[in-house]
């Protein structure tokens, strides 16, 4: 998940403003949660999974 549409209880603001105490914790709490697939969309991810079944599917049909 992004900070780019959350709001802050706080103050009301984005959170990727980093107006507050608040935000700006928040946002560093997201930003160091993302990880390697963090950045990627879920329609992203779910590309990558489906190419991933489909090399799967090619390789069991060239090994047989």
């Amino acid at each position: 998940m992004t900070c780019d549409r959350l709001v802050c209880a706080n103050c009301a603001a984005p959170v990727s403003e980093g107006r507050c105490p608040v935000c700006r914790a928040s946002r560093e709490r997201l930003q160091h949660q993302e990880g390697i697939f963090g950045a990627l969309t879920p329609a992203a991810l779910i590309a990558l999974l489906v190419v991933l079944v489909a090399l799967t599917v090619l390789a069991r049909g060239f090994a047989g």
